[in-house]
């Protein structure tokens, strides 16, 4: 059997956001893309690029792309048949990657948006994650996964995310990511 390389997407994920950076109304993820609105993790330089769930430049990877909603966050990802436990059940480890790199991508959003800095490329500041914690409220059917992130507190270099995660319309796990920023140079 033939497995997609990747398995995000842009197009099935259906919303109203204005993009306050930006002045554009869009009702898809697509239109996001069309009217070259950045992902958080295309803000990155390209030494913070190489992550395996949101790095633009690891082919191999997920390659998640999240954006503003409001004082929100939002994704959408859609996993590939070969991302299973069982059947037609998304893997757990999955989830948590999901999770926690768009955690780690709203956090570097924020702190920009509380700095005043502007989203473009290269200028997003390097956070890991310090703490994951995912419960798993019910198994996540296949399909598109719909993600949306709260800032919950930026104090320092520590920025906390409560991230949820939808399937089919229906929560089905519940994630904190507590992120910190790491000085450019120790990752260069």
């Amino acid at each position: 059997m033939d497995w997609p390389k990747r398995g995000h997407t842009l197009s099935n994920f259906k919303w109203r956001t204005d993009c306050a950076e930006t002045g554009v109304n869009v009702d898809s993820m697509a239109e996001l893309r069309l009217n070259n609105i950045l992902s958080f993790q295309e803000c990155y330089t390209d030494s913070g690029s190489h992550c395996y769930g949101c790095g633009s430049l690891n082919a191999e990877g997920l390659q998640i792309k999240s954006y503003w909603d409001g004082d929100e966050t939002i994704c959408t990802f859609e996993p590939a048949p070969y991302h299973t436990a069982f059947p037609g059940i998304v893997y757990g480890g999955l989830i948590a990657s999901v999770i926690d790199c768009h955690g780690t991508g709203s956090a570097a959003a924020a702190k920009m948006r509380a700095d005043g800095q502007a989203l473009e490329k290269g200028a997003a500041p390097k956070f890991v994650t310090a703490a994951l914690h995912v419960d798993y409220l019910k198994p996540t059917p296949l399909g598109p996964l719909h993600l949306r992130g709260v800032i919950v507190e930026i104090k320092g270099r520590k920025v906390t995310v409560d991230v949820t995660l939808q399937a089919d319309g229906v929560t089905t796990a519940k994630g904190r990511v507590i992120a910190v920023e790491i000085p450019g140079e120790k990752l260069a």
